[in-house]
């Protein structure tokens, strides 16, 4: 397999949070969205940018910034994955492959899936799902299991809160179960928008017709992210929005569990 060279933003080592087992997640830049409520924003961009420093005391002090993403090459990143093989074993682990979107970096992205294959590594794609098919066709036979976030179904909600229409993401979540993959999809609860009783209703439905979907996970929003923008310098538009409490989540679950869907809350 050819070398490639990409842009991270981070590695992440013993995640438990990112499919099953203990797993090291790479985080790729760059991503075609502009989720509201995206809880890595240092992600969005593609190319390295400035965030200011988190050990900046007082806010009369000189601003500090650090950078955020660097060029890596494909080789590189397996030897990280490599260091924690043993881990991967013992707990049905892996790697997992997030951002951003990774779909953004088609070739680095397929030469890190085939390099993990060769050394026998349980591979996981975490997406949004919005890239042109092509790039899937390529990739989907290296993947061992596909982390899928779908957010909102109704186009024009969808277009408000994430910059992108909603077609090119179920036209990709089908061909991925005509191909019977594994997936797990991924809701993010967000009060006041993706939790609404007709958003449930319309998930639930869709999802209830597809095959090859083994779960849903439900993400409860997550308010540690509102640092990260203010360190970006840029604006956060979720502010008057509060995580949502154990009760809803558990209804959200029981409503969408009323689809014959398997529900999980948390990933």
């Amino acid at each position: 397999m050819k070398e490639t060279k990409g842009i991270i933003f981070d590695i992440k080592r013993f995640a438990i949070h990112d499919g099953p087992g203990i797993r090291t997640t790479i985080f790729f830049k760059g991503c075609p969205l502009k989720c509201w409520w995206c809880a890595n924003p240092e992600g969005q961009k593609t190319d390295p940018e400035k965030i200011i420093s988190p050990f900046q005391l007082e806010e009369n002090d000189e601003c500090v910034k650090d950078i955020i993403g660097e060029e890596i090459s494909s080789q590189q990143v397996i030897d990280e994955i490599l260091k924690d093989r043993v881990f991967y074993e013992e707990s049905s682990g892996g790697v997992t492959f997030s951002g951003g979107e990774p779909l953004m970096q088609p070739e680095f992205l397929h030469s890190l899936l085939e390099l993990s294959k060769q050394e026998s590594i349980h591979t996981i794609l975490d997406t949004s799902g919005y890239a042109p098919q092509a790039i899937l066709e390529k990739i989907v036979d290296s993947v061992d299991l596909f982390l899928y976030d779908i957010k909102l179904l109704g186009n024009e909600e969808h277009m408000k809160y994430t910059g992108v229409s909603t077609e090119l993401i179920l036209q990709n979540l089908s061909f991925l179960v005509e191909r019977e993959q594994n997936i797990i999809i991924r809701i993010p609860i967000i009060p006041g928008i993706t939790d609404t009783s007709e958003n449930l209703a319309l998930i639930g439905s869709y999802l209830s017709e597809l095959k090859s979907i083994s779960r849903v996970d439900i993400l409860p929003y997550n308010e540690m992210s509102k640092a990260k923008y203010t360190r970006l310098e840029k604006p956060y538009e979720l502010n008057n929005i509060v995580p949502p409490i154990d009760e809803r989540m558990n209804e959200i679950k029981e409503k969408l569990e009323q689809f014959g869907l398997q529900v999980k809350i948390g990933g």
